[in-house]
């Protein structure tokens, strides 16, 4: 007999709200790349990614598969409790469940902990089999060989924005208010050059996203990787240290293989405040070079930047606005600090007493703060971060942006005016 299984991938309102009108909203990973695992001779799969679908709640399942991430941990802990009154089994995985597992057990039949490739396939045997155990723990690092494809022909209502690819896992630094080291125990890893690019050549788009968390960390691999997959004449975006953006041959390659725009983490342009991030692989001095350099190859920049570390004042919001001005950054993502669960943030703010009453909801990092700051109240916080993010997105800020920059004016326009009608 088949067995029903759902496959899900959350997203609260909060969050669909904030990003509906964002035009470079790709279709998150995990779902589409775990649904290839699944043996169709004895699964039935319904895949449903909340950014565009609704949760077929009177449909009868065996079987609910969730991944979990912190902001949304409230929401799928909702969804497990009505599929579970309707008599489905409820399986979690993703990065709440591994950082926090004894309270994810508590909403769910069956838990997932770490990276899946090995865990999740043993489960479904083991399910079909009547022998599923509560738990399972990813012991070892999986081997990144031989992945199979994601399954983006189950993911509905995605046309342009369903394509993301990984070639590496991992990032090798250590910033204070990352949790990659909790969730990733194997370190960064490469995946054979080969089957990055016979993944690349079968996307459904010929514009994608590299899901790395630092695609060049590794600069001979990601030449070697460039080089591959220039013939596939594929346009992407990709994430990427500063300091591993430095030097003309692989920003040469990267245009070359297709590269739109690159999210580098500045997070801040306070060196006190980069201090207070960990983010030692920072200098500020080489904003200017490096992303001046990025440009003149014709690729764009998005920023990632957080406001709320203990050295920021009420001034950090005018600094940044002016400093992206003036390096001509082509966009932000701006965050507000989110201490996560087991990272040294969330300790040092546990240690003080400074976080506010959990409730993983507010750790979107975008529409709440969820501890009190050093030298501001949360509600300035918040209230400076709207306000840059406004100010930013102005049609005047974006043409004193542009004069500098002069990348991509067409495409740059639309991601900005998307980013625009969401604040």
């Amino acid at each position: 007999m088949m067995i029903n299984l759902l496959m899900v991938q959350p997203e609260n309102s909060d969050i669909n709200r904030f990003r509906r009108f964002q035009f470079n909203n790709f279709s998150q990973l995990t779902i589409p790349y775990l649904a290839a695992y699944v043996d169709e001779r004895y699964y039935k799969i319904t895949l449903i990614d909340e950014y565009f679908q609704r949760l077929p709640y009177r449909k009868r399942f065996d079987l609910v598969a969730i991944t979990i991430n912190t902001p949304n941990a409230p929401h799928c802990y909702d969804i497990s409790a009505r599929f579970r009154k309707a008599g489905a089994k409820i399986v979690m995985g993703g990065p709440h469940a591994t950082l926090l597992p004894d309270e994810v057990k508590e909403h769910c039949d069956y838990l997932l902990a770490g990276e899946s490739e090995d865990t999740w396939p043993q489960f479904l045997e083991d399910f079909r089999n009547s022998a599923a155990r509560e738990r399972y723990d990813a012991d070892t690092p999986p081997s990144l060989e031989n992945l199979p494809l994601p399954r983006w022909d189950l993911l509905k209502r995605r046309r342009l924005m369903k394509g993301a690819v990984i070639a590496t896992r991992g990032c090798p630094y250590n910033c204070r208010y990352c949790n990659l080291k909790q969730i990733y125990s194997g370190g960064f890893r490469t995946r054979p050059i080969k089957d990055v690019a016979a993944e690349i050549k079968a996307l459904p788009a010929d514009f994608f996203v590299f899901w790395d968390d630092n695609l060049f960390a590794d600069k001979e691999y990601a030449k070697d990787l460039l080089r591959a997959i220039i013939p596939l004449k594929h346009r992407w975006a990709a994430q990427a240290a500063l300091r591993d953006c430095a030097g003309d041959e692989l920003l040469s390659l990267a245009k070359s293989a297709g590269c739109l725009y690159l999210f580098i983490g500045l997070e801040s342009f306070s060196e006190e405040s980069l201090g207070d991030a960990g983010k030692g692989i920072n200098c500020i001095s080489d904003y200017e070079p490096v992303i001046s350099a990025i440009h003149r190859h014709g690729i764009m920049v998005q920023a990632g930047i957080v406001f709320g570390f203990d050295s920021d004042t009420l001034s950090v919001f005018d600094t940044a606005l002016n400093a992206c001005e003036k390096l001509g950054i082509d966009g932000a993502t701006v965050s507000v600090l989110t201490p996560f669960p087991k990272t040294p943030v969330y300790e040092k703010l546990k240690a003080d007493g400074r976080l506010l009453p959990v409730d993983w909801s507010k750790y979107d990092s975008k529409t709440a703060v969820a501890f009190t700051p050093q030298n501001m109240s949360a509600e300035e916080l918040l209230s400076g971060y709207n306000r840059f993010r406004k100010r930013f997105y102005s049609i005047g800020s974006f043409i004193r942006r542009m004069r500098v920059s002069r990348t991509n004016v067409v495409v740059n326009f639309i991601v900005n005016l998307g980013y625009k009608l969401g604040v």
